[in-house]
């Protein structure tokens, strides 16, 4: 029986016109399939020093593990022959940013046999002190608890492996004291605070999306890549079989997160309707397309960057686009919705993780939500005349404004060569300015600060620095 290669090694085989064929996997494509490549030769000693020769070319170190190797050098062969194919795009990015950036430059070099709990430990202490690569300024000089979390557990993953092939005797990892683990804290909107978000979301475009939000609790993605073809507007049934991600500045489309997450959801008679309107204004094959980029869905970063905008706008706390997935859970589980239907609709993996998510308000819970949900978000006009009444008579006796007095705010309109001021996150703003340069083609210059406040007077700086290098090319090109 021929001796079996051991995984990385390649595979050689003699093909039926008598020539040796050696192939490798080289890389995997956004999919998780590998790619592969190949050489092939007369002799079989001769395609297997093709092969290592072709392995060496492509930065392949697979099938070369021994105990006295670098740590980087293990790290990059148990990523690629172990663990990046089973992960999604969007982890893949998350673990080439902690392996090549933070862990191979720091403790790559030592051998993998003399790695000690001592020395990950001083490479954890020093991502904390000084680890951060950009935005220093804005953030400081050391990665955030997290970030040092998810090194650790990556290095962990590949010592474990590392063991299991009798490579070193222990994990040096384990017993490595870590930041403490903390979890974003929760919040939901009011039942005062969804109606004014809804109010203000007509006025700014963002209404149909947030209505189906509020009513379905999906993840940002996949919300972002729905199709029209994914939506029965006969039933109101939704699938949802994809989702739309955002990796180093480009837009994605995967499937979902799991394969729980594949699911069809029936949404409100409402709803239905309400997209059954948006149809007829669009012809996209996107339900929510982007509004400046043909044949493409939103980007999710422009979603979160219009919701703070309207959440702003209608005078309600801040909060990440997941909370909104927090409020429909909320919302369901209140009124009645069993752990196990909710579960599905979200697409958690199992019923276990809902209930731990949402274990403060799991009690008293039935079936047939839905119908209350979409009474709950106020559709329907003779519920909502009801509700308004209702509200009132409330307010008046508690002497306290109500929701039906909120009017939405008409935004701002910035001037046109003023650019324009957008907010990325909880802590950052970004001023972008996009002229038309010398040679007629646009060009985009960006500022960046921690507040709204900050920014402008950047952002004008900026903006009268690039006109006068402008003006000044301009002049040069006609002297020429």
């Amino acid at each position: 029986m021929a001796k079996k290669r051991k995984a990385g090694d390649g595979t050689l085989r003699l093909r039926k016109d008598g020539r040796w064929e050696g192939r490798v996997v080289v890389d995997y494509d956004e999919k998780g399939l590998p790619v592969t490549k190949s050489v092939t030769s007369k002799s079989k000693q001769e395609c297997l020093k093709k092969l290592e020769d072709l392995k060496t070319a492509c930065g392949v170190v697979t099938g070369k593990a021994k105990p006295d190797m670098p740590f980087g050098d293990w790290m990059d062969l148990w990523y690629r022959t172990y663990s990046k194919p089973t992960l999604r795009i969007t982890t893949q990015s998350c673990y080439e940013d902690r392996i090549y950036l933070h862990i191979i430059p720091h403790i790559g070099k030592i051998p993998l046999n003399k790695l000690t709990q001592s020395a990950l430990q001083q490479f954890y202490a020093e991502l904390k002190k000084n680890g951060r690569r950009v935005k220093v300024e804005l953030y400081g000089p050391g990665l955030s608890d997290r970030m040092v979390r998810a090194c650790h557990t990556t290095c962990h993953a590949a010592l474990e492996k590392a063991v299991e092939e009798g490579l070193i005797p222990v994990n040096p990892s384990v017993g490595c004291r870590l930041p403490p683990k903390k979890t974003a804290e929760m919040q939901v909107l009011t039942k005062d605070e969804i109606r004014r978000f809804l109010i203000q979301a007509k006025e700014n475009d963002f209404f149909e999306m947030a209505l189906v939000e509020l009513s379905t609790g999906l993840r940002r993605g996949e919300l972002c890549a729905l199709q029209w073809d994914d939506l029965n507007l006969r039933t109101g049934a939704l699938h949802v079989r994809r989702q739309a991600v955002h990796i180093n500045g480009g837009l994605h489309i995967s499937v979902p997160k799991t394969k729980s997450s594949d699911r069809t959801i029936v949404l409100p008679p409402a709803v239905t309707a309400v997209l059954a309107a948006l149809k007829e204004k669009t012809d996209s094959q996107w339900i929510f397309p982007s509004p400046v980029k043909e044949g493409e869905p939103m980007d999710p970063q422009s979603v979160y960057r219009k919701m703070r905008k309207v959440l702003d706008r209608a005078e309600c706390k801040q909060i990440r686009f997941h909370d909104l997935r927090h409020t429909f859970a909320t919302m369901a589980l209140e009124n009645g919705m069993d752990v196990k239907t909710l579960s599905a609709i979200i697409g958690h993996v199992s019923s276990a993780t809902t209930i731990d998510i949402y274990s403060h308000i799991t009690d008293a819970m039935q079936l047939q939500a839905a119908n209350r949900i979409e009474k709950q978000i106020g559709k329907g006009e003779a519920f909502a005349e009801t509700e308004a009444r209702r509200e009132r008579e409330a307010a008046e006796k508690e002497n306290r404004p109500v929701w039906t007095d909120f009017e939405a705010k008409k935004g701002k309109i910035r001037k046109s060569g003023t650019g324009g001021i957008y907010q990325l996150n909880d802590h950052l703003y970004e001023g972008r300015y996009t002229p038309t340069n010398a040679q007629g083609k646009r060009e985009v210059h960006t500022v960046y600060a921690q507040t709204r406040e900050e920014v402008e007077p950047l952002l004008e700086e900026m903006i009268e620095e690039v006109r006068e290098q402008i003006k000044k090319e301009k002049t040069n090109n006609k002297r020429e």
